[in-house]
């Protein structure tokens, strides 16, 4: 599997967080529709079926990430 370029997958966490709480304040239907393709991204990125998978994922492949910390991601 191709896996995204940590750069990628820091840019995606931090869109899908600001989009998370401006959809928390607004709850606009915009927001709501670029938060789930930011999701989807995230999904597709790390190789997971939800998004909360997807963050931990990510997170997981950034750079300083301690494998030992994610107990949900199999070895």
């Amino acid at each position: 599997m191709l896996m995204a370029h940590p750069t990628v997958l820091r840019n995606l966490i931090e869109q899908y967080e600001a989009l998370r709480v401006l959809h928390a304040e607004n709850g606009g239907q915009e927001a709501r529709q670029r938060m789930d393709d930011v999701a989807y991204t995230l999904c597709v990125s790390t190789g997971t079926r939800d998004v909360d998978s997807a963050l931990v994922a990510a997170r997981h492949r950034l750079p300083g990430a301690r494998p030992a910390d994610d107990s949900v991601l199999s070895a």
